[in-house]
């Protein structure tokens, strides 16, 4: 129900933005890593995990992350790290997505459980670090991504005419895509021309200071991968036979449901800001 679905957004925006605005990192971390948490069960379970066997996944990448955040910290220059996650991704998903539903059950439970728990704690890693950065670079991602799934939406109901992929999600159009790349162009300047320059740095700003064709390029390219993240998790939950991924979100299914599109724009984003 409409009801349900606002109550549930505005109370997860809520408790994003509180996070968001406290002076110390942790609550945000930790708030952050519980719902990575939940995603990294919701993964394990589309994967046909038991219920144990999803619950352990979970607490292990929690232990993990939270381990790695305690010996190594954000402060850790691991600017090495996001040019790595990035190719991975750019690697691994056009593979999995082209080789589709049928090449997915081709593949052995373990690596697909891994794969899940890797896009989860390296989206976690790079939202810690963005929280260092600033308030503007978390928004300007987030932002990123939601203006682009709006768009695409109603794009797509618009004018739609031919799929992205029919096989994997048929409800999504190219034209969807395209109404996407002109609304973020749209937003990138409104966000140039208003965003307070004491408030911090943003992705956008970075990206313009790279140049109008660089940035555009990689404008281009962070809206791919945002597609392509999408389109993961429908690939998942079709082989499941699942329309959501959990409904531990009234009115909105589960969190990958939310938040399946960021998790291979993130390290894109970081590599762009600290390169």
């Amino acid at each position: 129900m409409l009801w349900q679905r606002v109550l549930t957004a505005l109370g997860l925006l809520g408790l994003l933005l509180a996070s968001l605005w406290h002076s110390a990192d942790w609550p945000f971390g930790l708030l952050t890593l519980a719902l990575v948490c939940v995603a990294a069960w919701e993964w394990a379970r589309l994967c046909a995990c038991s219920p144990v066997v999803a619950v352990a996944a979970a607490l292990g990448l929690g232990a993990a992350l939270m381990g790695l955040w305690v010996l190594v910290g954000v402060d850790y220059d691991g600017s090495w790290f996001w040019p790595l996650a990035t190719a991975a991704c750019l690697v691994l998903l056009p593979l999995l997505l082209h080789r589709g539903v049928q090449g997915w059950r081709g593949l052995a439970n373990g690596p697909r459980v891994a794969l899940g728990l890797l896009l989860l704690g390296q989206a976690w890693w790079a939202l810690l670090h963005a929280k260092t950065i600033g308030l503007g670079m978390l928004l300007s991602i987030f932002m990123l991504v939601w203006v682009a799934d709006i768009a695409a939406y109603f794009g797509g109901k618009r004018f739609g005419r031919r799929k992205l992929a029919p096989s994997i999600s048929p409800g999504k159009t190219w034209e969807g895509v395209w109404s996407a790349a002109l609304a973020l162009l749209l937003f990138g300047v409104l966000w140039l021309q208003w965003w307070p320059a004491h408030w911090g740095p943003s992705l956008y700003t970075h990206l313009w200071q790279l140049g109008p064709l660089p940035a555009l390029a990689l404008l281009l390219l962070l809206l791919a991968l945002s597609v392509m993240g999408d389109l993961l998790e429908s690939l998942v939950k079709r082989n499941a036979g699942r329309k959501d991924s959990s409904r531990i979100l009234p009115g909105h299914g589960g969190l990958l449901d939310r938040f399946d599109a960021l998790l291979p724009v993130l390290p894109l984003a970081l590599w762009i800001v600290t390169a």
